[in-house]
């Protein structure tokens, strides 16, 4: 048994542990540039902690964060579902425009981010151009404070409906059809085949979207960089961009570590919650 389970436990306390807690322990020090150098990285308690949760900014990576993840968490979810019913009713060509909806995730995502925001260029991008020919004014798609946000949460729901419909699909492919076809001989097809039949049975299958897609969304970097920067006027900064930032554009590694951890622990205070309450909710329902 310990010949399984010692490679796997090595490998995760190599490429997981160990920086978790290296992270950990520079959030209490202060490194700098100069650190690798001299070595040298005082201890300064919380320091690292209390300039990142007193922050001017800490107030607006919260509301971003929150926004960003649950809207585009929400969206691609929803999109991802409906699709995954369409296809699961087999048509012909089926597979292969299902094979096309991968292709956002095929990609990677500094190249689909670099294709959308040329595409939401505001003087010559494809979408204003639309736009501007249903004779509707030109959108600052990536330069308004108040668009740019959603122009990102755009494009990342472009980029995670593939995932969440293709795990979906496979949940529906477990249904048996013969629960269909006893729930049609009495009455209950379409609407009440979902309510009583499909969506009890995919649950399982929810919860692991649900969980999966939250703690991927809520630390995207790659796609927020590239479109936006965290502008303008932080607008679409967020903990995972701000850390970022922190830690290898100003150097300031230990509050940048600092913020990473905080956006460590809400993501398993959020996971755990979400887990409890779908437990629950599994033995209500059972």
């Amino acid at each position: 048994m310990w010949a399984f389970v010692l490679p796997a436990a090595l490998y995760v306390t190599a490429f997981y542990a160990v920086p978790v807690v290296n992270n950990v322990v520079m959030s209490f020090r202060e490194y700098s540039t100069a650190t690798f150098y001299t070595g040298e990285a005082p201890f300064v308690g919380f320091d690292n902690y209390v300039a990142v949760l007193t922050s001017d900014l800490f107030g607006r990576l919260t509301f971003n964060t929150a926004v960003f993840t649950l809207s585009s968490l929400t969206a691609t979810f929803v999109i991802g579902l409906l699709l995954a019913l369409f296809f699961n009713s087999h048509f012909p060509l089926g597979s292969v425009l299902r094979a096309l909806i991968l292709l956002p995730w095929l990609l990677p995502l500094i190249i689909s981010a670099a294709v959308w925001r040329r595409m939401m260029d505001a003087g010559s991008g494809v979408l204003n151009q639309v736009v501007t020919g249903l004779g509707l004014p030109a959108v600052p798609w990536l330069t308004d404070p108040q668009v740019a946000l959603w122009s990102v949460i755009l494009v990342n729901v472009w980029v995670g409906i593939p995932f969440v419909m293709v795990i979906l699909y496979g949940g529906l492919q477990e249904i048996p059809d013969e629960l269909y076809e006893a729930a049609a001989l009495d009455g209950a097809t379409g609407v009440r085949a979902f309510r009583s039949i499909t969506w009890p049975l995919l649950q399982p299958v929810v919860l692991v979207v649900l969980t999966l897609g939250f703690i991927y969304t809520v630390r995207v970097l790659d796609i927020v960089l590239a479109l936006t920067g965290g502008g303008p006027g932080n607008a679409t900064q967020t903990y995972a961009t701000q850390a970022y930032q922190l830690s290898f554009t100003e150097f300031r590694f230990g509050t940048g570590a600092a913020l990473s951890n905080v956006l460590i622990v809400a993501t398993m205070l959020v996971t755990v919650l979400q887990l409890r309450a779908s437990r629950r909710a599994n033995d209500l329902a059972g």
